[in-house]
């Protein structure tokens, strides 16, 4: 074998070992210590249909009582994201603050033009792997923000200077943690 595809081999089976870690990060991105109810919350946001990286789903337990935040681009998505939440045992009250972001035309516009610029960037390629992307790109108004998980202030980098040149965006917030 080449020493070419023994390369090769090497650094696709250490970007298989980065990737998974990267690919779950999710509504409340590795909450330290989490609690039995903490997983099951974070597990059942993460299997809703509609759920992609044009929403934001957050959530805080305390005690038996569970609030939903973030914003969603469909209404049915908040709707099934407290059904979800509520069946749970151990689950006696939901509050559902999830926002609904306006229909806009212009919006969604921007909304699949950063899809692309961002996971269509060969330096970001490895996060658009799996369901559930790590990145999440939330636009209302013109205006985007970032949110989610990237291994290095590289990637955060990169993926900033990508949104910053999406025509029709007024401003970029990226709001990404190092994970």
């Amino acid at each position: 074998m080449s020493n070419f595809r023994k390369r090769a081999l090497l650094v696709l089976a250490a970007a298989l070992l980065v990737v998974p870690s990267v690919v779950l990060a999710g509504p409340s991105d590795a909450v330290p210590e989490a609690t039995g109810l903490e997983k099951q919350v974070r597990h059942e946001l993460l299997l809703l249909p509609y759920y992609s990286v044009f929403d934001n789903l957050n959530f805080q337990v305390e005690g038996v009582n569970v609030t939903l935040t973030g914003q969603v681009t469909n209404p049915t998505l908040k709707a099934s994201a407290e059904r979800a939440v509520r069946r749970l045992e151990g689950v006696e009250s939901v509050a559902n603050e999830i926002a609904v972001l306006p229909l806009s035309a212009h919006d969604d516009l921007i909304r699949w033009r950063m899809f692309h610029a961002i996971y269509g960037n060969s330096a970001l390629h490895k996060y658009g792997v799996g369901a559930n992307r790590p990145i999440h790109i939330i636009v209302q108004h013109g205006h985007v923000t970032l949110l989610g998980v990237v291994l290095n202030e590289m990637d955060k980098t990169i993926t900033s200077m990508a949104a910053n040149r999406v025509p029709g965006v007024f401003s970029v917030s990226n709001q990404l943690r190092i994970g």
